[in-house]
């Protein structure tokens, strides 16, 4: 099994994944203009996806609420500290400080202009090809 994507039920689905190709380098392979307005959105290597959609049968989740070690979309990054200051001036929101962990990776965290949190990470040791 090979996992396709992961779904996110968010307000404006066409405006996130603009940000999210403009600044993540996400490409939208399919883009549904009635409901649920389900974005395709594909990493670089085209291995998997996440969907961004908005159905009218179901609140929206409060992602700010929500402590970002509870929910949290992870993007593989050579220069964390670069990418988040890159980040934060297209108007996404800090959620700490670039850290290294005990494994030796370095990590940091923020928040789209949405409110959903996504992490960057350069492993000491990568984890995926």
């Amino acid at each position: 099994m090979k996992i396709e994507h992961t779904a996110y039920q968010v307000e404006d689905p066409a405006a996130m994944a603009r940000w999210y190709v403009a600044h993540l380098g996400l490409t939208l392979v399919r883009a549904q203009d009635v409901a649920p307005f389900g974005q395709f959105l594909a990493d670089d290597g085209g291995a998997v996806m996440l969907e961004l959609y908005r159905s009218p049968t179901i609140a929206v989740p409060d992602y700010r609420a929500m402590d970002p070690l509870t929910l949290h979309i992870a993007f593989v990054a050579d220069d964390v500290a670069a990418v988040r200051a890159r980040l934060l001036a297209a108007g996404a929101t800090a959620e700490g400080e670039v850290a290294t962990n005990a494994a030796g990776d370095t990590l940091a965290m923020l928040r789209d202009p949405w409110g959903l949190a996504i992490q960057f990470v350069r492993r000491k040791v990568a984890m995926i090809g």
